[in-house]
C-alpha cells in the first residue's frame, strides 16, 4: 500500500508542477497589458513603465514564476493587479458560492441518474430503457448554458417564480440562497446526469450477466432484490469512479453557468480577470481548478483501490 501511495503522490506533484508551468507561460505570451488597462490608452510611456514596475510585471518571467510558486507553497496567492486586494480573500468569498453550487449539482446528478440507469437496466429493451436512453441523448445534446437560458426564460421571465440571476448571500436567508443556486445547479446536472445514467445502465447490465446473479435468481430472489443487494453493490465500483470525476468537473466547469446566472463565484471571477488581464488572479484560479481535478482523481484512485479487491490482488 505504501509504495502505491508514494507513487501516486509523486505523480500528483509532477502533474501540479507541469500544470503550473503551462499555466504561467501560456498566460505570459497572451496579448494585452495590465498597466495599459489600468491607465488607459492615453497613458504616457514613462507612466506605463512606472506602473509595470509597481505591478512587478517588468521582471524576467523565470523570476516571476519562481516567486509565484514559492508564494503558493507558503499560502500567499498574491494581490490582484486590478483590485489591489489579496487574491486569497477573493477566492474565499467566491468559494462560498461555487462549492455549494457544485455540491447541489452533484446531488441532483445522482438523484436523477441513478433511478434512470437502474430502470433502464432492469427493463432492457423495453419502454423504460427506450425512454431512459432518449433522456440521455437529449441531455448530452443540449449544452448546459443553453439549458440554463431556457430555465431563466421559463421560471424567471415567464412564471416569475425566481429572479433572473444574482445571489442574495448566505447571511440574510440561507433558503433564498439555496433557491438562487437551484436553477444553475439543475442546468449543470442535466448533461452529467445523462452521462452517469448511461454508465449506471452499462455497469448494471454487465453485472447482471454474472454467474452469481443467475444463481440468486435460480434461488427465487426477486428482481428488485437481485439488483439492490447484489448487482448494484458490485456495479458501484466503476460508477463511483465516474461520480468522482464528475464532481471535479462540476467544481471546475461552472464558469459559463455562473456567467449565465450572474453568480459571483469562481467562474465569473475568472472570466472578469481574463477580460481585465489580471494575470495573478487568472493564474491562481486556473491552477486551483487543475489542482481540484488532480486531487479528486487522486482520491478516486485511492477509493477504487480500497473498494475493489481485484485491484489489491493485482497490486
Amino acid at each position: 500500500m505504501l509504495p502505491m501511495l508514494s507513487h501516486r503522490l509523486a505523480g500528483l506533484a509532477g502533474t501540479l508542477f507541469a500544470a503550473s508551468l503551462i499555466t504561467f507561460f501560456a498566460l505570459e505570451v497572451l496579448p494585452g497589458d495590465a498597466a495599459q488597462i489600468l491607465l488607459g490608452t492615453e497613458a504616457r510611456d514613462d507612466t506605463l513603465a512606472a506602473m509595470r514596475a509597481q505591478l512587478g510585471i517588468d521582471r524576467p518571467m523565470a523570476e516571476r514564476y519562481v516567486d509565484w510558486v514559492l508564494g503558493l507553497l507558503t499560502g500567499d496567492l498574491g494581490t490582484s493587479q486590478i483590485y489591489g486586494i489579496p487574491v486569497a480573500d477573493m477566492v474565499r468569498d467566491r468559494l462560498a458560492i461555487s462549492l455549494p453550487l457544485a455540491g447541489m449539482a452533484f446531488l441532483l446528478t445522482v438523484l436523477i441518474a441513478m433511478p434512470i440507469g437502474i430502470l433502464a437496466a432492469a427493463g432492457r429493451g423495453g419502454p423504460a430503457d427506450f425512454l431512459a436512453m432518449g433522456f440521455a441523448q437529449i441531455g448530452l445534446a443540449i449544452p448546459n448554458f443553453w439549458f440554463g437560458i431556457l430555465l431563466v426564460l421559463l421560471f424567471a421571465v415567464k412564471l416569475g417564480w425566481v429572479s433572473t440571476g444574482g445571489f442574495p448571500g448566505w447571511s440574510d436567508n440561507p433558503f433564498n440562497a439555496l433557491g438562487a443556486l437551484f436553477l444553475p445547479a439543475l442546468a449543470l446536472a442535466l448533461s452529467e446526469a445523462a452521462i452517469l445514467s448511461r454508465v449506471v445502465r452499462g455497469a448494471l447490465l454487465e453485472t447482471l450477466g454474472e454467474d452469481y446473479i443467475r444463481t440468486a435468481r435460480a434461488k427465487g430472489v426477486s428482481s428488485s432484490a437481485v439488483i439492490a443487494r447484489h448487482a448494484l453493490r458490485n456495479a458501484m465500483i466503476p460508477i463511483s469512479t465516474i461520480m468522482g470525476l464528475q464532481f471535479a468537473f462540476l467544481v471546475a466547469g461552472s464558469i459559463v453557468i455562473e456567467n449565465v446566472f450572474y453568480l459571483p463565484g469562481l467562474g465569473r471571477l475568472l472570466i472578469q480577470s481574463i477580460f481585465q488581464r489580471d494575470l495573478i488572479v487568472v493564474r491562481d484560479l486556473v491552477l486551483m481548478f487543475a489542482g481540484i481535478v488532480v486531487l479528486v482523481n487522486f482520491a478516486v484512485d485511492l477509493i477504487y483501490n480500497a473498494i475493489d479487491p481485484r485491484a489489491r490482488v493485482q497490486r
